[in-house]
């Protein structure tokens, strides 16, 4: 069976419109052989994002879903269009992280079939790939093992030393954490990308503040090597290309990968 990020490639080169399934996974949706959006099982969606920050309630964003879809969000909505873009940039990249390892499920394409904020921005399969490889090289150089990314998260009795600084997301983790939930648990309860709280979890790590099953701390592996980006015009795009209104999500994706770094 074709790994996911060939089957999208396919379809990038057949310039194909319509939604891949990939069983209970998620779904992929194309326009013309472009990414417009994702959707993944694991992480949470624009509306959980738009919600659980007090944006917009479910149920309004359920109601403009059926009855005029983005172009009544941004009309009738607190929610301006550079701040729908920032949260769509983030659930596609969140999607794209752990959606396109997933193996074993047929995926099944639908020719069409649109998702209600598709057609505004336009990602590149081959860009996406690249910005997943080099999101799982980060997280390797901060913390090799990936063991914590699927464990309840439990906060260390004691600090290592006699003080530590957190983020605010470190913060939230700390606060919410149950040691039952997992950290893509939390992603959705905080309302966060889970690559965020990944992130954050994996700082905590090497901060010695988790409880860990190995007592023995783990070597660091080899950074994961990172395919060259294609040859693109301008100077200073970040992650995958993006096409839209060019400067504005420049920008945003420069934002991110700051905003990633501080947490």
């Amino acid at each position: 069976m074709a790994q996911l990020d060939t089957l999208l490639a396919g379809l990038a080169r057949e310039r194909s419109t319509g939604a891949l399934r990939v069983g209970r996974s998620g779904t992929i949706f194309l326009s013309d052989g472009r990414v417009t959006y994702m959707e993944c099982a694991q992480t949470p969606g624009v509306e959980r994002l738009l919600s659980a920050r007090g944006r917009v309630p479910e149920a309004e964003l359920r109601r403009l879903q059926a009855d005029g879809g983005c172009a009544r969000l941004l009309e009738e909505g607190p929610v301006t269009q550079g701040e729908l873009q920032y949260c769509v940039l983030g659930a596609v990249l969140d999607a794209a992280f752990f959606l396109l390892p997933v193996s074993g499920t047929r995926p099944k394409f639908r020719p069409g079939e649109q998702h209600w904020l598709g057609g505004q921005w336009y990602f590149d399969v081959t860009g996406l790939v690249r910005e997943c490889a080099r999101r799982r090289a980060q997280l390797a150089q901060i913390w090799p093992s990936a063991d914590l990314d699927a464990a309840p998260i439990r906060p260390s009795p004691g600090l290592p030393g006699q003080g530590v600084t957190l983020s605010r997301v470190q913060w939230e983790i700390i606060v919410q954490a149950d040691r039952v939930a997992t950290p893509l648990d939390l992603a959705k309860r905080l309302g966060r990308s889970g690559y965020s709280v990944l992130l954050a979890v994996r700082k905590l790590a090497a901060a010695g503040l988790l409880v860990q099953d190995a007592p023995a701390l783990p070597r660091r592996a080899r950074r994961e090597r990172i395919p060259p980006p294609a040859p693109r015009t301008g100077a200073g795009a970040v992650g995958p290309a993006v096409t839209a209104d060019p400067t504005d999500l420049a920008l945003l994706m420069r934002l991110k990968k700051a905003l990633e770094e501080l947490s």
